[in-house]
């Protein structure tokens, strides 16, 4: 394919629209090729455009796998958002919650296991992606949590920040990627369990 460069002065809607670009034709090689195996230069070939072009957008392939990490564990926060709203009471929300981050992760990694592979090791690696996710999960528990301790459901002896984090680890098998999969064969029933012995102990 040649090689081009668009016009350089493009701004606004027109760089977003090439960003897009270069994500979903990243997106594709690694879900085809993986990311260990992908190039920037293999990306600058698929779309057309010149590999110092890419790189005025993103400074480097990992760049360009954090925004596709972004947008794959971004969806995985949106379907618990979903779940949780769903949900009447706050023990049915970390239930739901809960339950809804283990199975859509799930489900990522038998349907686009190459870019679930990126979210694990985004997880690995410490990318500002990861840590993002895991911070927003946190918060996520945090409010289900302080719901349920002002409407009686939850205890309210233990600082809410050391409940979240016991959760959070009793959890981290299921809810991180690079845990998970290692984890697959006791899912549901494991994972299930462990959600019922986090409920039990948010108990007043």
């Amino acid at each position: 394919m040649t090689s081009t460069t668009p016009d350089s002065s493009q701004r606004g809607p027109a760089e977003h629209a090439i960003r897009e670009q270069i994500v979903i034709a990243a997106g594709q090689h690694f879900s085809r090729y993986g990311y260990e195996k992908t190039t920037v230069s293999d990306l600058a070939e698929a779309i057309g455009f010149s590999k110092a072009y890419i790189y005025k957008f993103f400074n480097s392939k990992q760049a360009i796998a954090e925004a596709i990490c972004a947008t794959t564990l971004g969806a995985i926060i949106g379907e618990i958002e979903t779940a949780i709203a769903q949900a009447k009471t706050p023990t049915d929300k970390l239930r739901k919650l809960l339950e809804t981050a283990v199975s859509y992760s799930v489900r990522l990694f038998f349907n686009d296991r190459k870019l679930y592979d990126i979210a694990a090791h985004s997880c690995g690696e410490g990318w500002s992606t990861s840590v993002a996710y895991v911070e927003q999960l946190s918060t996520l528990i945090g409010e289900v949590v302080l719901e349920g301790r002002q409407a009686g459901e939850f205890e309210r002896k233990t600082p809410l920040d050391d409940t979240v984090h016991g959760i959070m680890a009793s959890m981290s098998s299921y809810l991180r990627p690079l845990l998970l999969q290692h984890n697959l064969d006791s899912v549901p029933e494991g994972s299930n369990k462990v959600i019922a012995l986090v409920l039990r102990s948010l108990a007043p």
